[in-house]
């Protein structure tokens, strides 16, 4: 997606921030019959399904938002809202002249003010899920031998329209890393191909009809616990290709460049100067939830602007330093998967000789700054709750799609299309099994 380089012609920006999205699609119709750049071209043709998928994301007016504000807030107030609104603490576009909120506005003021997160209605689930997961972390900082887990898990798709046949991308576990022991154990269609090991990216493919696309596997993945001495790393020329910009996001821009001199100072040791990112990025971005990435020209970008992202976009950001800093640094995403359920998670991975790649995740280390044990064990280490299926980003299917992706960073919950387009679905990860080693 290197198109996303180019900038929108600024009549079209204007109608866009003035949410004026019908006139800004005549505009791009306009420019479109204008002898233009291919890459401007495809940048153009993209908005128009870019402003789609905004408009999608945005699904509640004031009367709505409201509604949902006060069944999510204990005596929440209209005078509430109207003071959110003046701090800017409410995320929310015009569209065609009407104030229209992102979908997930209600839990992003909880990420952003405590006072709103202790009104919220508790959910007995994650409650549960981080009690097992401190559990472990206190074991494992208490110098406890890593556990490694067996895993049965199933994957559901389910069309939202009938179509005819259709193709389906489902994400399936990589060996490697913390990962092995991996087996395909089901499918709904009887006709599927399985990606090699090797794709960055790994699916089950099906290419038949029906609504419903299932997939169903095991692994067996280990808690990854290193102990690292700074004293032993020494620099290394390997894997130069992660070292590199990776447009539209992964970009050395001189903003980037001067935070991470400022970040780094001067730090020579390899190991140490992506603790010095890791720390600062843990420490100054707050977590929060996101819109779709595909709507983002320039995902690091924003989140030093915003100083605060979900987790892709602080492992993004933290690649995307490590890189300038002179230290090898990846993408890893798949699921967080215990024992009680699963969601989409991503995080990152970083190379230090003599110790090999490392891992790093940034926004579980950040959301727990009040236990800095646990902080800093999301440097180089990495609890057992994972499924990996992507080792790199925004990277090609085997076999390719057709059309844009949903997603065209990594895949976590599945792609699907037909001959016409994108075809919408909802997926459901079952935890089947889950059982100590």
């Amino acid at each position: 997606m290197e198109f996303l380089i180019y900038s929108l012609p600024e009549e079209i920006l204007r109608e866009e921030m003035l949410g004026n999205f019908s006139a800004a699609r005549r505009l791009i119709d306009i420019f479109l019959e204008k002898d233009i750049p291919e890459l401007q071209r495809k940048r153009l043709l993209y908005e128009k399904e870019r402003i789609e998928r905004l408009l999608e994301n945005y699904p509640y007016d004031e009367k709505s938002a409201l509604k949902l504000l006060k069944e999510t807030f204990e005596s929440f107030s209209e005078d509430e809202y109207h003071q959110l609104l003046k701090e800017g603490a409410l995320d929310y576009v015009f569209v065609e002249g009407k104030r229209m909120f992102e979908r997930r506005f209600v839990h992003n003021l909880a990420f952003a003010k405590e006072e709103y997160k202790k009104r919220m209605r508790k959910d007995e689930l994650r409650e549960r899920s981080r009690e097992i997961l401190h559990e472990r972390l206190k074991a494992l900082v208490e110098g406890e031998t890593p556990k490694s887990y067996h895993v049965r898990a199933r994957i559901t798709m389910k069309l939202k329209k009938s179509v005819g046949k259709c193709r389906v991308w489902l994400p399936f576990p990589k060996e490697g890393h913390q990962i092995d022991r991996v087996n395909l154990l089901g499918t709904s269609h009887k006709d599927f191909y399985l990606a090699p090991n090797s794709v960055p990216q790994r699916t089950v493919y099906f290419e038949g009809e029906g609504d419903t696309f299932f997939v169903e596997f095991e692994y067996v993945v280990r808690e990854w616990v290193n102990n690292i001495d700074p004293e032993k790393v020494r620099e290394s020329g390997k894997f130069q290709e992660f070292l590199k910009e990776e447009l539209p996001h992964i970009v050395f821009t001189p903003k980037l460049k001067r935070l991470t001199e400022n970040v780094i100072d001067d730090e020579k040791n390899p190991y140490l100067k992506a603790k010095r990112i890791y720390d600062w990025i843990t420490y100054h971005v707050r977590y929060s939830y996101v819109k779709p990435y595909a709507l983002y020209e320039n995902i690091t970008d924003f989140v030093v602007n915003n100083l605060k992202g979900d987790c892709g976009f602080q492992a993004l950001l933290f690649i995307t330093m490590c890189r300038i800093a002179g230290v090898p640094a990846r993408w890893q995403s798949g699921w967080y998967i215990n024992p009680l359920f699963a969601s989409p998670h991503d995080w990152a991975l970083f190379y230090v000789e003599p110790y090999g790649w490392l891992p790093a995740d940034l926004s579980f280390g950040g959301a727990r700054k009040d236990i800095e044990s646990f902080r800093r064990f999301y440097f180089g280490n990495l609890d057992g709750f994972r499924m990996v299926a992507n080792d790199d980003f925004m990277k090609d299917f085997d076999p390719k799609t057709r059309f844009f992706r949903n997603d065209p960073t990594d895949n976590q919950i599945g792609e699907a299309e037909d001959d016409f387009g994108k075809v919408p679905f909802e997926s459901k990860i079952e935890v089947l099994e889950f059982e100590e080693v």
